[in-house]
């Protein structure tokens, strides 16, 4: 190339850079003198300059490595914040429930005493008197300084209670059957209530006060389909464990109005929320006593008196003393129907009719008993006992059918299905025939 060539190719080259420069400075003074126009409006119309972006954060170093378990945690939590805040609120619930359950299975329950130290309060214990149940809440209330008064109605029951050896647990003779005679007994108890007692020769003079009424009705119900039952063992069970326990509370009604005294009724609560097939006369006899129960409880709450109603699950009363609760196991009872009841309902029976699982310990009734007494504006209705809170969701929420098919329950034909119910009951029996009795500790 010439130097001609080269001087002209050069000079074109600095005509460009000079003309770059030249532009790049124009553009940076036009955005100068935005900035300042932009400033000067702000400042006469009241309105402050806009602040200058933030700058970036920091990039976030890991805690224990570039990829870990904590910070795909908190990725999963991030992205998922509504199942987060659920599965928070489940177990911090669950986590109280169990501390306040807890707390409250430890504390000390002790009855109040007398200014002299003797005892002063008075519990009142009507249920038949050979129940384990029965035995065990006198046992235990006298235990937390309770005087304890089991209402019997024949000299057998006043000898069973007097067999306990317990000074402080008394047998209160009462005949239901007579009213004449239930008014007596309760006159006599009303004047032991008033009257100054003396805890030993020379001590100070008390009164006794009526702390509640705790009936616990027996529970033991004849089981089977309707068909089989006989109109004997519905008169009885509905004279004696309801129109019984209706009388009962009806006879000390004045009592526990005079001293403001406190109702609690027990009532098994997994075979009626259940609405177990074969046990009609145990549904309707609970029936019949809850809607007794919240009627009473509506009236004596204008008294200011409280009924609590313990419903109550499954316990292992197996460890009480005296004779338990015997009941015939499913095979030997489905021998006892009519031919037409084994065909028709003895394979049903047979599954339904399972050996229980094991209760809950008697402590957590007792607890709750004791605490229905003597806590201040108790609640009127308690879930006690392993599987009375579940199944009673259960029974209330879960199909009809659903449950049917838990219980083991299935549908049978008309001939030939109740042709082959007969024979699998038969050799069920069989099965069964060295077996007559099993002996049950569960309520």
């Amino acid at each position: 190339m010439s130097n001609e060539a080269q001087q002209l190719l050069d000079y074109v080259n600095d005509v460009a850079d000079a003309l770059d420069r030249h532009i790049d400075f124009v553009a940076d003074s036009l955005k100068d003198a935005a900035i300042r126009v932009n400033d000067a409006w702000g400042h006469l119309s009241g309105r402050p300059a806009p602040l200058p972006p933030p700058p970036p954060p920091p990039p976030r170093l890991p805690f224990f490595g570039p990829s870990t378990s904590l910070q795909h945690l908190q990725r999963w939590v991030s992205r998922h914040r509504a199942i987060t805040a659920a599965l928070v609120a489940f177990f911090g619930t669950s986590a109280l429930l169990l501390y306040r359950q807890k707390r409250a299975y430890v504390k000390k329950r002790r009855a109040k005493k007398a200014s002299n130290g003797a005892r002063s309060e008075v519990v009142i214990v009507a249920g038949p008197a050979e129940s384990p149940m029965v035995k065990g809440l006198a046992a235990d209330l006298e235990r937390r300084g309770f005087v304890v008064y089991v209402v019997v109605g024949s000299p057998q029951d006043e000898l069973k209670v007097q067999e306990n050896g317990r000074l402080d647990i008394r047998p209160l003779y009462m005949d239901i059957t007579e009213p004449a005679s239930a008014e007596d007994a309760m006159e006599r108890f009303s004047r032991l209530l008033l009257n100054p007692h003396h805890a030993i020769v020379g001590a100070t003079p008390h009164k006794l006060n009526l702390a509640g009424l705790v009936i616990a009705p027996d529970l033991d119900y004849p089981i089977g389909p309707a068909v089989t039952i006989e109109p004997a063992e519905w008169a009885d069970a509905m004279n004696i464990k309801v129109l019984g326990t209706i009388y009962t509370a009806q006879a000390f009604l004045q009592v526990l109005t005079d001293f403001r005294a406190r109702v609690i009724m027990l009532t098994p609560n997994v075979t009626s929320s259940m609405k177990s097939p074969f046990h009609s006369v145990e549904s309707a006899v609970i029936g019949a006593l809850e809607g007794f129960t919240y009627s009473l409880a509506s009236e004596l709450a204008t008294l200011g008196i409280h009924v609590c109603h313990l419903k109550l699950g499954n316990f292992d009363l197996s460890s009480i003393g005296g004779r338990q609760h015997v009941q015939r196991i499913p095979g030997t009872a489905v021998r006892t129907w009519p031919t037409s009841a084994q065909a028709t309902y003895g394979r049903n029976f047979i599954s339904h009719s399972s050996d229980a699982s094991r209760g809950s310990p008697p402590r957590e009734l007792y607890n709750a008993v004791f605490d229905a007494l003597v806590q201040k504006g108790p609640r009127q209705v308690w879930r006690v006992g392993r599987g009375s809170m579940a199944y009673e969701f259960v029974g209330n929420w879960v199909p009809a059918g659903l449950v049917q098919w838990m219980l083991g329950i299935r549908k049978m034909g008309n001939h030939t299905n109740n042709d082959r119910g007969a024979e699998t009951a038969s050799s069920e029996d069989e099965a069964h025939s060295g077996q007559w009795e099993k002996v049950e500790g569960t309520a």
